[in-house]
């Protein structure tokens, strides 16, 4: 009997499910899916750290918008003369087009100021939110691979079944008559093993002063990022000579490497499980 997910079937099909003349595409399920995990994890070592539910929810209203628009303002910025020829589909996100930087640049200006204004340290919720962050990146780049988007250069049917992927995955990577290195599902296995890493290390004691997690998961995506963006084929080009992921994943590596080292040498390292002097002045000025 054959294998059923054979790589001469066609491709998966990117709408989910069809409620009359509305399209549910699985890039929207997946991306949600991702945030809606993010989310409920960021809750619950919120209320670990002594941050309540609601301030989490707050800022995800405000945050999941801004980098919503930011991610799309971001691709569309670097693919201007695309859109000027076609404007109508500025707004069709549905049909992929959201870069993770942009959408990390929005919500994180949210971050910043929402934090401020409630008297919550910055740096101790971005802690809170890098590993459930890095692990919705994860899941969201299957959204990627829903709508056959963020692949590599043209590989081999033998390549593809030398690691060992499902047929079904394998299938999906043949897209204009050629097959596609999977760059979307290295960037997520990458993802998926830095948010075990940064679970598994960000409770040990005396390991790390609070923005360390954070600035681990910059510096690991990073990383992963640079080398990942170099086997695309999509990437966003600055005057078509510079890889703009690339660049700006050096920029974000190096960046986080100085804070990091600064941030040591100006202290000793503090507890990552310390109090949160903030919010007890909080409370003392109500």
């Amino acid at each position: 009997m054959g294998d059923i997910f054979s790589p001469i079937m066609a491709a998966l099909n990117p709408i989910a499910i069809r409620l009359g003349p509305i399209s549910v595409h699985w890039y929207g399920v997946i991306i949600a899916t991702g945030v809606v995990i993010a989310v409920m994890l960021a809750v619950r070592e919120g209320q670990r750290r002594g941050i309540k539910p609601d301030d989490i929810y707050d800022m995800i209203l405000w945050a999941l918008p801004a980098a919503l628009i930011a991610a799309r303002t971001y691709y569309v910025v670097f693919e201007w003369p695309y859109y000027a020829k076609h404007p109508g589909e500025i707004i069709a996100i549905w049909d992929g087009g959201i870069a993770i930087y942009g959408s990390l640049i929005g919500a994180g200006l949210v971050v910043f100021f929402f934090c401020r204004s409630r008297f919550i340290p910055t740096w101790l919720m971005l802690d809170i939110a890098a590993p459930t962050v890095i692990l919705g990146q994860a899941i969201g780049r299957w959204g990627n691979f829903m709508n056959q988007e963020a692949f590599g250069r043209i590989t081999s049917l033998a390549f593809l079944q030398g690691l060992h992927l499902p047929s079904w995955i394998i299938n999906q990577m043949l897209i204009n008559g050629a097959y596609r290195q999977p760059t979307f599902l290295y960037e997520s296995t990458w993802d998926l093993l830095g948010f075990i890493v940064l679970m598994s290390l960000r409770h040990v004691p005396g390991l790390f002063k609070q923005g360390e997690v954070f600035l681990g998961y910059v510096m690991w995506y990073s990383l992963g990022r640079f080398f990942i963006e170099g086997m695309r084929t999509d990437s966003l080009w600055l005057f078509h000579i510079l890889r703009i992921s690339q660049a700006l994943s050096v920029v974000l590596f190096v960046g986080a490497l100085i804070i990091w080292i600064y941030r040591r040498r100006q202290s000793a390292p503090l507890d990552y499980l310390a109090g949160n002097p903030f919010q007890e002045k909080a409370k003392l000025t109500k």
